[in-house]
């Protein structure tokens, strides 16, 4: 362990102990303190949007500026202002109904802070995917700490520097360091965890939590599946799928991670894709809008990918592309392979990058026992002319999230929930699902000073036989 992170650790572990105390001093956020925390947010995001544009950017070798203000400037700005709207209502009493037999008395749920609360942050949306989960996490009235990729320092430090300027340590802090400081971190005796990243890192960090019985979100990724129904004209198809794919270079939790088209349909609409990667990305190897690979480990491994299939004998169709990482920027063709064997890695790993594998139908039973063989992905897309086949499709099939005739845009929509299922990941936020992932939800039962429940004690006798007729109606 390098003397960087040992104190970042010891640093970790001060703050951990003093956000902790300043739990305990305040553990009721007011709604006005609440509201002034996520318009903090929001206003930093609108005011430094260009220093991420450039952090981002400098962190990928070359990341489109166009994306970052789609999926992490104007979703963070969204998120921030509906949180802030909705807030008062998240945060209020819940009444509940209380059974005759309880009677007199009031029943209702407390939305409590959990406390201090730990988020561990991916690469590939650097900025959304740790002020998101924090914008809940305040919403909450919680204490957060937030642990940044390695992969990603430039945006890292900047986080540091912006959420450095609102808040003391003691409310927000920012963690930097490698995978040895993200261990440590998640074996923090926090209140929650709320991890975005790879199934399998997800693993350990849920054994790293188990040791103090940390409840932790597990926001995931697995093989999304996009599936075409016969009544679909594929080259409408591949007009949003080809955008869902490529965008961030297919480095997308929610990408589409192969596709089921009807049985014959495979060439055509591979070279349907071909034809709108061209028409979107001209000359994509040298376009500022076409984002790199994130680093050498993650582009040799595309690549290798790829190889294997070529060498089991699937179809390649590669767009034209005029760089290589040698020239100093990380761009992987935006690749279609066509029908590859299904026992290969490019079939049983999560791809994240610009690869994308077409395999044909025998119809939609046939695609759903396709996808039911598998693990249950984080989303699933369907394209269908008919709303009746779309919605059989989904009843015959489980995934963290659906969209219909368009991919990724359910993850848009401030009021679903959005998380995975199964190895694709446990927990949901965005919007009041991520409100709740921070609170307590706390029973309580008031009862007057006198209550008709002394009657029912020791010894059992014609009172206790009475309340037993009015529970049995």
């Amino acid at each position: 362990m390098s003397d960087v992170d040992t104190r970042q650790i010891e640093r970790m572990k001060d703050i951990h102990a003093r956000q902790k105390r300043a739990f305990e001093a305040e553990r009721h956020r007011s709604l006005e303190e609440r509201k002034s925390d996520l318009k903090k947010i929001e206003d930093m995001v609108k005011r430094r949007a260009a220093d991420f544009v450039e952090a981002i950017n400098a962190d990928y070798g070359r990341r489109s500026g166009a994306e970052t203000e789609i999926a992490e400037i104007g979703f963070m700005i969204a998120d921030a202002k509906h949180a802030r709207k909705n807030v008062a209502r998240w945060m209020s009493v819940r009444r509940k109904d209380v059974p005759m037999t309880l009677k007199p008395g009031n029943a209702y749920v407390r939305r409590e802070p959990k406390g201090v609360v730990g988020i561990v942050a991916p690469w590939n949306y650097p900025m959304q995917l740790a002020l998101a989960p924090l914008t809940a996490a305040l919403a909450a009235g919680c204490r957060a700490m937030i642990k940044p990729s390695e992969f990603t320092p430039r945006t890292a430090e900047l986080l540091k520097e912006t959420l450095g300027e609102l808040f003391s340590e003691d409310h927000v802090a920012v963690i930097t360091g490698g995978p040895e400081v993200a261990q440590a971190f998640c074996s923090l005796p926090l209140d929650h965890i709320f991890y975005t990243g790879s199934t399998q890192v997800g693993r350990l960090v849920a054994r790293a939590a188990a040791e103090n019985l940390t409840p932790v979100t597990l926001e995931l990724g697995g093989k999304s599946p996009t599936v075409i129904a016969n009544d679909f004209d594929i080259r409408q198809a591949a007009k949003t799928i080809a955008w869902g794919k490529f965008f961030n270079a297919g480095q997308t939790c929610v990408a589409p991670d192969y596709v089921l088209t009807p049985k014959g349909s495979e060439h055509d609409f591979a070279e349907a894709m071909i034809d709108e990667v061209r028409a979107m990305w001209p000359e994509a190897g040298e376009n500022a809008d076409y984002t790199a690979i994130i680093s050498d480990r993650h582009y040799q491994r595309i690549e290798k990918l790829v190889e294997e299939a070529r060498s089991a004998g699937a179809e390649v169709l590669q767009a034209e592309f005029a760089t290589s990482p040698q020239q100093g920027v990380r761009a992987y063709p935006p690749t279609i392979v066509i029908n590859p064997p299904t026992d290969i890695a490019l079939m049983k790993e999560e791809i994240f990058g610009p690869v994308l594998p077409v395999l044909g139908h025998d119809g939609m039973s046939d695609a759903a026992r396709f996808v039911n063989e598998r693990d249950r992905p984080l989303a699933l897309y369907v394209y269908a002319r008919s709303k009746d086949t779309a919605r059989r499709f989904l009843s015959r099939t489980i995934s963290g999230g659906a969209a219909v005739n368009v991919p990724m845009l359910h993850l848009s929509v401030p009021d679903l929930p959005f998380g995975g299922v199964g190895a694709s990941g446990q927990g949901a936020y965005h919007g009041e699902d991520g409100f709740l992932t921070f609170t307590h939800e706390r029973a309580v039962f008031e009862a007057p000073v006198w209550h008709p429940s002394r009657l029912i004690r020791p010894p059992y006798g014609k009172m206790f036989e009475f309340f037993k007729k009015l529970q049995s109606g």
